[in-house]
C-alpha cells in the first residue's frame, strides 16, 4: 500500500504537466474561497468594501500608481487598507497581474508563486523521490495559508530555491538574477548573497549582480520620469525606516519580549548574525554538498525568525527550510523537533487549532515560531559539531 502511494505521488510530481495543473487547482480553490467572501455589515471591511485578498490589492494598485506617477507610499482607503511597503520594481512587474480583472488576476498570481516554489523544490534534486516529496508535502500547508492571503512568500522561497540550484549547477548569473530580484521584493533577499563564498568566480558574481541590481533598479523608468523614480525611492527609504520601529513579529525578539520581557532587537539580531555565519568557518567542508544544503536551510529558517516583521504567512520561507534541513538530517531528536513545529508551527493558523486557543495563546505568545528557533539552533550545532564527508550529495554524517 506504502509504496502504491509512493509511486502515485512520485509520479504526479515527476509529470510537469500533471503537476503544474494540480497546483493550479490548489491555487484556484484557494483564491475563489477568498474572493467570494462578503464581510459582515457594521465591520469596518464592510464599511470600505474590503476584501480577504487585500494584500493582492495592494500590489496590483501600485502598478496603476506608479505608472500616473503617484505616491506608493501613502494610504489610500477606498482601494484597499494598509501600505504598499515594496519597491517600485516590484510594482512594475505586477503588470501583468494588475492588467487583468481581479479574480483571474489573483488566480494568476498565486499560482506564479506556488509554481515557482514548488517546482523549485523539484529542481532542489535532493537525494532520493522520497526526499523531495517530503520536502513538497511538508511545505504544502504552509503554503496554502501563505496563499490564502495572497502574500509574496511562496515566490521568495522559490526565488531562493532557484538561485541555490543554479550556484550548484554553476550558472552564476542566474544565482544574481535570482537573488537581486528577490531583493527587490524583500530586502531581506540580500542574506542569501552569502551563498557565494562556496562557489568559484566570485569576482563574475559580483558584476553579474551590479548589473541585474542596475538593470532592476532603473527598470521602472520606462513609466517615464527619473525624477519621479528617485522620489519614490526615497519615500520606500523612509517607509522602510519607520517599520522598522517597535515591532518585534514572530521572531526570536517576539519570543524573548513575549516570554520573558527582553526588549533587545538589535543585539539579538547581531548575535544571530554571529551564529548563523560560526560555521562558515569551517572552510574545509565547502566541499561537501551536505554542509552547503544544511547551511542553506539555515539561511532559510534565519531571514523569518530574526525579521522583526516575520508574519504568520512568511514562515513559508523557514517552513521550507526546516523540511529540506530533516531532509538531509533525519534523526529521532530531529523527528520530534520535525513533529513539534507540524504541530505547533505549521498548523497554528489553521482550524485545527480551536479559535479561543489562537487568539489567546498562540498569537500573543508567538508560538508558531518557537520550535523553527529551536530547529534552527539544531542545525547550527549540527554545522559546527558535524565532520561532513564529502560525496554526490548523499548524507553521510560522522560526529566530530
Amino acid at each position: 500500500m506504502k509504496t502504491a502511494i509512493f509511486k502515485f505521488f512520485s509520479a504526479l510530481v515527476s509529470d510537469t504537466r500533471l503537476f503544474g495543473f494540480v497546483i493550479l487547482l490548489i491555487c484556484t480553490a484557494t483564491s475563489l474561497q477568498h474572493y467570494i467572501y462578503t464581510p459582515a455589515p457594521g465591520t469596518i471591511d464592510f464599511k470600505y468594501n474590503y476584501t480577504r485578498y487585500n494584500d493582492f490589492l495592494i500590489f496590483k494598485y501600485s502598478f496603476y500608481h506608479l505608472i500616473h506617477h503617484q505616491n506608493l507610499y501613502i494610504m489610500y482607503p477606498y482601494e484597499y487598507y494598509d501600505l504598499f511597503k515594496y519597491t517600485p520594481t516590484f510594482a512594475l512587474l505586477m503588470a501583468p497581474f494588475a492588467l487583468l480583472p481581479n479574480l483571474a488576476g489573483l488566480i494568476l498570481w498565486n499560482f506564479v508563486g506556488a509554481a515557482i516554489l514548488f517546482f523549485a523544490i523539484r529542481r532542489l534534486h535532493l537525494p532520493g523521490n522520497k526526499s523531495t516529496l517530503f520536502v513538497i508535502g511538508f511545505v504544502l500547508i504552509e503554503a496554502i495559508t501563505s496563499l490564502q492571503n495572497s502574500e509574496s512568500n511562496c515566490l521568495l522561497a522559490g526565488l531562493f530555491l532557484l538561485a541555490f540550484t543554479a550556484l550548484e549547477n554553476k550558472k552564476t548569473a542566474q544565482a544574481a538574477f535570482f537573488i537581486v530580484l528577490s531583493a527587490f521584493v524583500k530586502p531581506f533577499g540580500l542574506a542569501f548573497f552569502t551563498l557565494f563564498i562556496f562557489y568559484p568566480s566570485k569576482p563574475k558574481a559580483i558584476v553579474y549582480s551590479a548589473v541585474w541590481f542596475a538593470v532592476l533598479l532603473l527598470l521602472p523608468l520606462v513609466t517615464g520620469s527619473a525624477d519621479y523614480l528617485i522620489s519614490t525611492y526615497h519615500d520606500w527609504g523612509i517607509t522602510l525606516f519607520r517599520d522598522h520601529s517597535e515591532s518585534h513579529g514572530f521572531s526570536v525578539m517576539g519570543w524573548l519580549y513575549t516570554w520573558f520581557g527582553i526588549d533587545q532587537n538589535f543585539p539579538v539580531l547581531f548575535a544571530g548574525m554571529v551564529l548563523l555565519l560560526l560555521p562558515l568557518l569551517r572552510y574545509r567542508n565547502y566541499k561537501s554538498k551536505q554542509f552547503r544544503i544544511l547551511f542553506f536551510a539555515s539561511l532559510l529558517i534565519w531571514v523569518v525568525i530574526f525579521n522583526h516583521l516575520a508574519e504568520s504567512p512568511t514562515f513559508v520561507i523557514a517552513i521550507t527550510g526546516v523540511a529540506i534541513w530533516y531532509s538531509q538530517s533525519p534523526s529521532k531528536i530531529n523527528f520530534i523537533l520535525l513533529l513539534l513545529c507540524f504541530f505547533f508551527s505549521v498548523l497554528a493558523p489553521t482550524d485545527v487549532i480551536p479559535p479561543a486557543l489562537r487568539s489567546n495563546y498562540f498569537v500573543p505568545y508567538v508560538v508558531k515560531s518557537v520550535p523553527c528557533i529551536f530547529i534552527w539552533l539544531k542545525t547550527i550545532y549540527e554545522l559546527l559539531a558535524t565532520h561532513f564527508i564529502p560525496t554526490d550529495g548523499t548524507p553521510v554524517l560522522k560526529e566530530a
